[in-house]
């Protein structure tokens, strides 16, 4: 196949035409192929990553306003990673488009390392051809799947976080912790912890911490709110 043509089938899988083809060229050269240094896809990849992280805190922030910064940078590492952008460049078959030197992988094979470095570098190329509505479309198109999936991996192992984020949705607040009873010497407490929203308790839980009478209590909330039985006994 000749260029002209590879890049066409490129572009048809980046649901993108470019104006400038010098920057999918660009973005689709290993620096092992690259007839200069500043023909590489290097530089691309460096203000993709920017990119690419800048569309991903944007996405986060706004669409999970109940989860704190923690919560929120766990979900773009996990999301921002050569693992991630590794299964995106498989999906786009760009194994069939980037140029590398000879000598580079084995068996026709591109190291994965180069296949994720790619995708980087043409979020970069579609932002400079495009602007960032182009390279926010493409983002969002691979990438947000995948941010979804990491928030409730997430959730399943911070009910406290999944609750924030639906009382901050149907009520634009913050769910309240209220300890209502202790037991137990200094060294070993256990609490009775329940969720209050507007003034509404939900049913109290017991935990041996603090953090965990919150996450139980948050537990049973969300099954309140979902119409499922309760997973924890609030008697005392």
């Amino acid at each position: 196949m000749n260029q002209s043509a590879l890049f066409k089938e490129c572009e048809q899988k980046l649901a993108y035409n470019f104006d400038d083809l010098a920057l999918l060229r660009q973005a689709l050269t290993h620096s092992s192929g690259a007839d200069t240094p500043t023909d590489s896809n290097e530089r691309l990849e460096f203000l993709g990553d920017a990119v690419l992280g800048y569309v991903i805190c944007e996405l986060l922030f706004k669409k999970f306003p109940g989860r704190d910064e923690g919560d929120l940078t766990k979900i773009k590492s996990a999301v921002v990673s050569r693992e991630t952008c590794l299964k995106i460049a498989q999906s786009l078959d760009l194994q069939n488009f980037i140029r590398i030197g000879r000598g580079v992988g084995r068996d026709n094979q591109i190291p994965v390392s180069i296949l994720a470095n790619a995708v980087e570098a043409i979020i970069a190329a579609l932002y400079l051809d495009g602007g960032i509505k182009i390279a926010r479309r493409f983002i969002l198109q691979h990438f947000a799947p995948e941010v979804m999936k990491m928030a409730d991996s997430l959730s399943c192992d911070n009910h406290k976080s999944m609750l924030q984020d639906m009382i901050q949705k149907d009520y634009g607040m913050h769910p309240d912790y209220m300890i209502l009873d202790e037991k137990g010497p200094d060294h070993s407490k256990c609490f009775k912890i329940a969720v209050r929203v507007k003034g509404q308790y939900f049913p109290a839980a017991w935990g041996n911490t603090k953090k965990t009478a919150e996450q139980h209590a948050a537990e049973n909330a969300i099954c309140i709110l979902q119409g499922k039985p309760l997973p924890y006994d609030c008697g005392d």
